[in-house]
């Protein structure tokens, strides 16, 4: 039975292909091989199956580069980083009301790794950072660069409408700015305010967001006249009451970025009044060579150096109130200590500190205290002793350990001097003003021995006075702009 089926299907073959053979040069037959041909349209156009299909002019306008629509200002400043992997959304122009360019971006990376991006662009080059997020997911970074003031804002948000190849979360940047054509990308400064070959340009003494000096990073020309510059790093022996007591040009330091972050921006705004007055360091291949600023921020302060600074900042900031100035020592004077004579370049300001009684000497009846050991280190407790009464214009209160432990919750507060301990107590009464805040954060040891260095002993100095009466360098240099 199935030999005779298989013998049907084989001669129904043949009847077939007789056919198509009979029939090859008929109508019949074209319109049969016709319509069995491969579509000869396929070879140039191939059809990817399962994929949407869209008409030719459609598909030429997706293979077009998308083109942006919005553009960066031309005076977005070229020092603002930017986060590679972020798309400009909008640009806000500033108002009357507000003198600020904010600009909104959105990336889809996470906001960790921008957060993390902005903080190792700010630190390493040599930003000032006033505020910074808590942790590395979002927050606000607000930094300051010479003149130029940015805020970059990072914020996660969700993708509602989500393709299926799209991250669920995105991050938007908010970076706002306030333009200034001096430090823009498209700038060309004069020569009057190109300072380097780097077209750093000097800060503007107009602009009232500026407060401090202009951070150098290759500084190829020097004031021609050197003595006065000098003059404010070298005493003049026989003008001891200059030397203290004027203000010099904004100070201008090549290492600050060596100091601590949190320090950096009080040691800018002091240097701006001109009283950190430092040895310079000569070129030694070539004496006459022009010599480099270093601060050296890390390096412990001497008690001459302190003193020094101490009444020059104290006079600065006070310019306009005689009565608060410190009078400095004349060579008429008989010197307080016996190993800082007249001819000491530093005598006059030791000896006004001697004379006003804010260090113990003999004439404040501590026969004890004959010498007062210049070039050693001021200690913790010596930096309050004399800075405190400045602040409080005022004696300062009884202390014993006891109360100063209830306060402070010092555990090694009974290594602090007796005589410190009313200057450490005071302090606490000055609040968020407190130079032990501002200067080493929140501790529980005083280390009332330990040397001081010059970015704290800078940072010490950057206010005078109590809470809500008192004045920071800021305010200082605010205040002498005006005038």
């Amino acid at each position: 039975m199935l030999y005779f089926q298989r013998s049907a299907v084989f001669i129904s073959l043949a009847v077939l292909l007789t056919s198509l053979t009979a029939c090859a040069n008929s109508n019949i037959g074209k319109n049969l091989e016709q319509s069995l041909a491969a579509d000869s349209r396929l070879k140039d156009n191939p059809v990817i199956f399962g994929a949407n299909q869209t008409p030719n002019s459609d598909r030429q306008n997706q293979n077009e580069p998308s083109q942006a629509t919005v553009q960066l200002p031309a005076d977005f400043p070229k020092d603002i980083p930017i986060y590679n992997n972020a798309q400009l959304q909008e640009v806000t122009p500033a108002s009357d009301s507000d003198n600020r360019v904010s600009t909104r971006w959105l990336s889809s990376d996470p906001s960790n790794f921008i957060a993390s991006f902005y903080r190792s662009q700010f630190q390493a080059n040599n930003w000032q950072i006033s505020q910074q997020p808590t942790d590395d997911q979002a927050g606000t970074f607000e930094a300051q660069r010479n003149d130029l003031q940015v805020k970059v804002s990072i914020q996660p948000k969700s993708v509602t409408n989500a393709s299926p190849n799209q991250p669920q979360t995105a991050t938007e940047l908010q970076i706002e700015y306030q333009p200034n054509t001096t430090t823009t990308a498209q700038a060309s400064p004069t020569p009057s305010t190109q300072i380097t070959n780097n077209n750093n340009t000097a800060p503007q003494p107009g602009d009232s967001q500026f407060v401090g000096p202009v951070q150098p990073q290759q500084e190829t020309t020097q004031p021609s006249d050197t003595s006065n510059t000098n003059s404010s790093t070298q005493p003049n022996p026989t003008s001891n009451t200059n030397n203290a007591t004027a203000v010099s040009e904004a100070q201008e330091f090549n290492d600050l970025n060596k100091a601590p972050q949190e320090l950096q921006k009080y040691i800018q705004d002091v240097a701006a009044l001109g009283v950190l007055s430092v040895e310079p360091s000569a070129n030694k291949s070539n004496p006459t060579s022009t010599t480099t600023s270093q601060f050296e921020p890390n390096k412990n302060i001497t008690r001459r150096e302190y003193a020094r600074w101490l009444v020059a900042a104290n006079n600065a900031m006070h310019a306009n109130s005689p009565s608060k100035q410190i009078r400095l020592g004349s060579e008429s004077s008989q010197p307080a200590f016996q190993d800082v004579s007249k001819t000491d370049p530093d005598f006059s300001a030791i000896q006004g500190l001697a004379e006003a009684g804010l260090i113990p000497s003999s004439l404040s009846g501590d026969s004890t205290q004959v010498l007062f050991r210049p070039d050693a280190p001021v200690t913790r407790e010596q930096l309050l002793l004399w800075k405190v009464p400045l602040d409080t214009r005022q004696a300062l209160p009884a202390a014993n350990i006891d109360a100063v432990k209830q306060t402070w919750g010092f555990q090694d507060v009974g290594k602090i001097d007796p005589k410190a301990l009313r200057a450490v107590l005071a302090d606490f009464q000055n609040g968020e003003q407190s130079n032990i805040r501002r200067v080493f954060g929140y501790t529980t040891l005083f280390q009332p021995k330990k040397p001081v260095t010059r970015a704290e002993a800078a940072a010490v100095l950057w206010y005078f006075g109590s809470q809500g009466e008192g004045i920071s360098a800021t305010d200082a240099l605010k205040l002498t702009r005006s005038q």
